[in-house]
């Protein structure tokens, strides 16, 4: 399996791409598109069972994610692999490339993907509070789960930056999706300065929201 990635690697594409990630990130460079037909390939073969070796490149790891994604299991079997896979991610690229792949699982049982990230929620570790914060922007961002979601995330209190920068993703989703909702919640909220000022800014630079929304969301910030 190493010897099929290291040939889809792309030398110029890692040099860029460990630009974005954390220092000594050890990967390849292999684009995602490359990668997730790869674990659709493998989930299709029903090669379920692949998981990356010890010493794992940054690529082996997203691809043990995509398949979990991509397969055929039941739900409860993908729950397993999911609290399996989980902390083994050590950086937001692997995190947030493998979050939208679980799209299925979701579909699954969405009430019972909610209760496994509210499980998440109350770690203290980095990646487990990221995967649960990425998931909810990506599939839980509704009619239902809105107040929920805004709730959750007015409680995650984390000093590290991939986290302080999820929730604010997070937060500017909402916004996009549910202005006077999110308006409402950011006029109340408890994030701290920089989670905050750092929603306001990811809602100003959204195209999905409106100029005259943005000239008040800057008027907000904090000092």
């Amino acid at each position: 399996m190493r010897e099929q990635l290291e040939s889809m690697a792309e030398e110029k594409y890692r040099l860029f791409a460990e630009s974005l990630l954390p220092p000594k990130t050890k990967m390849l460079g292999i684009r995602l598109p490359k990668l997730r037909a790869l674990a659709k390939q493998m989930a299709k073969q029903q090669r379920f069972d692949w998981q990356a070796p010890q010493d794992a490149f940054m690529e082996e790891k997203m691809l043990e994610g995509m398949i979990i994604g991509y397969a055929d299991l039941s739900f409860e079997e993908r729950c397993r692999r999911v609290k399996r896979f989980v902390p083994k991610i050590d950086n937001w690229s692997v995190c947030d490339s493998v979050c939208v792949s679980l799209k299925s699982w979701v579909k699954q049982d969405k009430a019972k993907v909610w209760k496994l990230l509210e499980l998440f929620l109350q770690s203290h570790k980095t990646y487990k509070l990221r995967f649960a914060v990425v998931m909810m922007l990506d599939f839980f961002v509704d009619d239902e789960y809105l107040p929920q979601v805004l709730a959750r995330l007015d409680a995650v209190k984390h000093n590290d930056y991939y986290v302080k920068m999820a929730v604010a993703w997070a937060v500017s989703v909402c916004f996009a999706k549910y202005p006077a909702e999110t308006m409402q919640y950011l006029l109340s909220c408890s994030l701290d300065d920089d989670t905050f000022n750092k929603a306001l800014q990811k809602i100003v630079e959204s195209y999905r929201v409106a100029p005259e929304l943005k000239l008040k969301i800057k008027a907000m910030k904090r000092k």
